[in-house]
């Protein structure tokens, strides 16, 4: 049988029974909406953690304090002695490194006129903003000289900005952290949420010795002390190599006998942030099967539908066979008929699943993604699906005996 001859007999067979026809596409709509939702959501998901590598820097190592012994007692994380400017100074010279931050940082209520808000405040040097690829929307960056002299300067993101001073200009405001008056110089760009659920836009950022000398204040037994280091790495580099080698260089550094534990971590964010990829992704293929089932039961019930089909068409079939239908034909025209069953309800069904997964967005705040591969994969599995369940009810239509057929009532 030719193909359009097949595809016009199946739409005569599928428009001989509307209500039926629909009702069996049903299974086959909300499987296909299911699975075109949940791997907009899932795909929607990677593409959001792909970016906040991007904004907490991918070739981004992080230095921070270990933990600290005395007598048998371990005192916890970030309770070892803290880094100095020194110590800085000298992995700056390390050729893998393109920029260095030094950070301290701590909670303040900032104030301006009869406005507060409660925020971070970062000290920091100007490396701070080049690793993490910050820049500003308005204003400028505080400079080295700035940082030497311990300025009152500040630099605020948006959030505090558009608490603080909705409606007007932030620019050379004065707003006071912990009593000491800030001269605001700039307004960064603003990051959104970070992946740990924070707002990165509700910060305070200063030279870092103006919050060791003025705000933060100074580490009771180092001088000059810096909490934690973070290190762009240069194209070119292996990041676990690297790592191997800063790790090195920190046990000379800070003195740590062979044998003996180390008294810093290093972190690489991008593996950090990836292994939680790893885990949405994992949870996007668990919620695809769960939807897959839907698509699995519809397919049953088309293959049901057409067994009944077969049943009452059985007349039909051997009136066709004595005409001259051979097997093929009949083989080919049920499979038409489910195929286009599955197809039809896989286009609605897809339509649904991008109106779900709008839905979704919207109300729940999911970020989505919808690419035509999705949309592919959604229909070729309805296809599929239409192919390996029609393909029983088709293969009985054929084999039936002309002559039984005949004389079925």
């Amino acid at each position: 049988m030719k193909l359009k001859l097949a595809i016009s007999s199946a739409i005569e067979a599928l428009l001989a029974n509307v209500l039926r026809s629909f009702l069996t596409m049903l299974g086959i709509m909300i499987g296909v909406a299911s699975v075109m939702a949940m791997m907009a959501i899932s795909e929607g998901a990677a593409i959001q953690v792909d970016q906040q590598i991007s904004a907490l820097g991918a070739s981004n190592l992080t230095v921070r304090p270990g933990a600290s012994r005395r007598g048998g007692r371990h005192s916890g994380a970030n309770s070892a002695p803290p880094f100095t400017d020194k110590q800085v100074q000298i992995l700056q010279q390390e050729p893998y490194v393109t920029a260095i931050s030094a950070r301290n940082s701590g909670s303040v209520t900032v104030v301006s006129g009869s406005d507060n808000w409660a925020t971070q405040l970062y000290g920091t040097n100007v490396g701070y903003f080049e690793t993490q690829s910050w820049g500003v929307t308005a204003g400028e960056l505080f400079t080295q000289r700035q940082i030497s002299q311990s300025a009152a300067v500040a630099v605020i993101g948006k959030t505090v900005a558009d608490t603080l001073f909705e409606g007007t200009n932030p620019l050379g405001q004065v707003i006071r952290a912990r009593n000491v008056p800030l001269r605001v110089i700039g307004v960064l760009e603003e990051k959104g949420q970070s992946s740990f659920g924070g707002d990165r836009d509700d910060i305070v950022i200063v030279p870092i010795t103006t919050a060791r000398n003025r705000i933060l204040g100074a580490h009771k037994t180092t001088p000059k002390h810096v909490s934690s280091i973070a290190i762009s790495v240069a194209d070119g580099y292996i990041m676990a190599d690297v790592q191997n080698q800063l790790e090195d260089r920190l046990r000379e550094i800070r003195r740590i006998k062979p044998g003996s534990a180390d008294n810093f971590r290093v972190f690489n964010i991008a593996d950090f942030v990836r292994a939680r990829s790893s885990t949405q992704a994992t949870m996007g293929v668990l919620l695809a099967f769960t939807a897959a089932v839907s698509l699995i039961v519809g397919g049953v019930g088309v293959m049901n539908i057409m067994l009944v089909s077969v049943t009452e068409r059985t007349r039909e079939i051997g009136l066709r066979m004595a005409v001259g239908a051979r097997k093929g034909d009949i083989l080919g025209q049920f499979l038409a008929e489910a195929i286009l069953l599955c197809l039809i309800g896989g286009l609605i069904g897809s339509a649904l699943g991008v109106g779900a997964a709008e839905l979704a967005a919207n109300v729940g705040g999911f970020p989505i993604s919808i690419s035509p591969m999705i949309a592919a994969t959604a229909l070729s599995a309805a296809v599929f699906i239409g192919l390996f369940f029609g393909y029983f009810p088709a293969r009985r239509a054929a084999q039936l005996n002309p002559i039984e057929a005949l004389r079925h009532e």
